[in-house]
Order: C-alpha cells, then structure tokens, then sequence
C-alpha cells in the first residue's frame, strides 16, 4: 500500500510538472508574439517549484530503489525495507554488494544477513575492510569459530557500530578480569550485547553496589554470566531494583538475590508478579504470606508462565492430591521440568505413599532436586521388589493408578 501511495504521489508530481512546464511555455510565447518583453510576475515562483518537484521527484527514485535492493539483494520484506530505508541511502549498489559479498565469505548465511541489514541498514554504505573486518577478525582471534560469529553480530547487529579500541577491547579486557576466558567466548555467542553497554556508566558501577553490600565474587560474576540483561541495566535502574528486592528481605550475600533482581527487572516485570500473584492467590488460595515466602526462597515461581504455574499446580494438587499450601513451601519445583522430572519423580513418591512403604513426612524438595542416580537408587531400585512396575511408573509406562 505504502509503494503504491508513494508511485502514485509520483506520478501527480509529474504531471503537474508537465503541466506546469506546459502552461509557462505558453506563456512565454504570449510575451514573444506581442512584442513587450515582460517577465512574469510568478517566474521566482516557478522556479523555486520546479525545484521542489524536480528534488521530490529524485528522492522518491533514490528511495525506491533503496527499498528494491533491500528486498532483492538482502531478503528483507517490503515492510522491512520501507522501515530500513530511512536509515540508508543507496546512491549505488556497487558499495552494498561489496559488503553482502565480504558478510557471504566470513560464513553469514542469508539470513543472517538479512537480519544484520534489517537491523542495522548503515551497514551497507560501510566500509568493510577499514570498519567491519577488523572487529570480526579481533574476534576470530579470540577463537571464536565462524558459525558463532556470524551468529552473535546476527543477533546483536550494534556489534558492528561499536569502536574496536574504544568499546570492544576494553569490554574484553573488563570481562576477562570478572569471569573465565572461556565464559567470555560464551557470553559473545549467546548474550553479545554487553559488549556493547558503557562499562564506565553502567557495569562498574554496578557492580560496585553489589560489592558494597557484600555481595561476593562468585555471585558477581554468576550475575555477569546468567543475568547479562540486569547487570547493565542504568545504574539508577539497577539502584531501584536492588533496593526493593533488599526490602523484601532478600540478603545481597546470596546468590539467590540475583534471582530477585533478574525477577524485578523483568521487561515488564511489576505486571509478571502481579499476574502471578493473582493466580496463585484466586486459584490455588495461597495467602501474602505463602506468595511472599515461596518468592524469597525461588524467585522464579513468580515469572513463569501462567500456562505452566497452572500445569505444575494441577498435576500436583489435582492428581497427586497433594495440598496447594504444601507446594507454597516448595517453590523448587519451578526450577524442574514438569515432563522430564516433576511427573515421574512425583508419580514414583505416590505409588511408594500409597503401598505404604514411604511416609507422609518425605522430603518434596530432595525428590526432586537429588541427582538422577541418587533417587533411583532411592526411590525407584530400592523398592523393586515389592512393586515391579515401579520402573515403569518411573518411565511413565504405566499410570500410578494401574500399579
């Protein structure tokens, strides 16, 4: 719709040019016939909008063409292209063939590619060998092999607009002092981006709060390597954050404040644990106090998905029949999958409930967080012989009520 407005904006601009060009020619000749040479009083006028026209006209040529070569060149859509053409202007392609060419032969699929354009267009007009290479071979040297590369600049296109010396090494060097090398690789594959925040004004000083209220180093980098969004956040941002989750009693010495900072400073965070709360509450009737207390001891009970808070709920209370204030005091449960470890660990503990052979006072949260060989050792191996099918519930062959 957009292309059509545009081309058919141009064409009236044409034919009022044409007009124009007609009418004034007219004119002029009028002047000639009659022998009195007499400028028209409109001539400034018409000069100042044949310029107009003349400069719309080539606009909308350099922008349409643009918005071609985005769609043809790079694979973007024509939404896509429309939007990345406000960034960029081709005045020839032979500079943008270049750089597709240069991404094609550092291992970039297409759609990466397309993604590295769309997200950052002014790529295009860059270039390559004086700004673009030397940032991916620097990080080459580091060892990070093409397909990763490729990836993380896909992922995080800013990469490309950040200064070596200034931005990039420093960042590295930074990183290197707080985590492993080998984290550092791993952090550019999977969360590039804080190599391109502003240390100095964002990182520094956040970590220098968390050190001040003794915070140690293995949770500091731990909030570098898993919390990278947090951890550069504006530090006036961070600040608030770490102080609400300190009146909630969460002590910055545990690794488990991280959890809460990460839970709070969730993109729309205060709106998650809300929603949270709310069906906690109205559906499965725990109390401020249950809710409260299942987030200061697991955070992440409170920004999971509803789908899956009421899954986890109704698999426990419904068909395990066990009470819904037990499993507020619980709240491990939501760092395990429901499929892979809740289901058959849990279907195990019923069936040893229900023959007897365990007793009601059975630790929830060791059934769940021991090691796979430890509980099948325990719960499963152990009690073979009185229940054969045991193995079976275990791998979810046959149904607890079958046993």
């Amino acid at each position: 719709m957009s292309n059509m407005l545009s081309l058919r904006k141009l064409m009236t601009l044409r034919l009022g040019y044409s007009i124009f060009s007609c009418a004034s020619s007219s004119i002029s000749k009028v002047f000639v016939v009659e022998n009195h040479f007499k400028p028209p009083r409109c001539s400034l006028q018409n000069h100042l909008f044949c310029r107009l026209v003349s400069s719309e006209v080539s606009a909308n040529q350099e922008q349409n063409c643009t918005v071609n070569y985005l769609i043809n060149s790079c694979g973007l859509s024509a939404e896509g292209a429309i939007s990345a053409s406000k960034w960029v202007k081709l005045h020839s392609p032979e500079r943008a063939d270049s750089v597709l060419a240069c991404f094609r032969n550092h291992g970039f699929s297409e759609t990466q590619i397309s993604m590295v354009v769309r997200s950052r267009p002014q790529v295009l007009t860059a270039h390559f060998e004086k700004t673009l290479l030397p940032k991916l071979q620097y990080f080459s040297s580091l060892g990070v092999a093409r397909e990763d590369l490729a990836e993380a600049v896909a992922s995080n296109a800013s990469l490309l607009g950040r200064s070596l010396e200034k931005q990039i090494i420093p960042a590295l060097k930074f990183l290197k002092s707080m985590v492993s090398e080998k984290t550092v690789i791993a952090l550019l594959k999977k969360r590039s981006w804080i190599f391109s925040a502003s240390h100095r004004k964002t990182v520094l000083p956040n970590i220098r709060l968390l050190r001040e209220l003794g915070m140690p180093q293995s949770c500091i980098s731990m909030l570098i390597t898993h919390f990278t969004p947090v951890v550069i956040l504006k530090h006036e941002k961070f600040a608030q954050l770490v102080q609400e989750a300190k009146e909630m009693g969460f002590n910055m010495e545990n690794s488990i404040s991280l959890w809460a900072i990460h839970a709070l400073g969730h993109k729309n965070g205060k709106s998650i644990l809300n929603r949270s709360r709310q069906v906690y509450r109205m559906r499965w009737g725990w109390s401020e106090d249950d809710i409260l207390s299942a987030f200061r001891r697991r955070p992440q009970c409170m920004v999971v998905s509803v789908k899956r808070i009421m899954q986890v709920m109704d698999f426990l209370v419904n068909k395990m029949g066990w009470p819904s204030e037990m499993i507020a005091k619980h709240p491990v449960i939501w760092c395990y999958s429901l499929e892979k470890r809740i289901i058959p660990r849990c279907s195990v503990v019923k069936v040893l409930l229900l023959k007897g052979l365990i007793k009601e006072n059975f630790s929830f949260s060791s059934v769940l967080s021991s090691v796979e060989k430890q509980f099948v050792d325990k719960y499963v191996t152990k009690f073979v012989d009185q229940v054969p099918q045991l193995s079976s519930v275990y791998q979810r062959k046959v149904d607890i009520w079958d046993v």
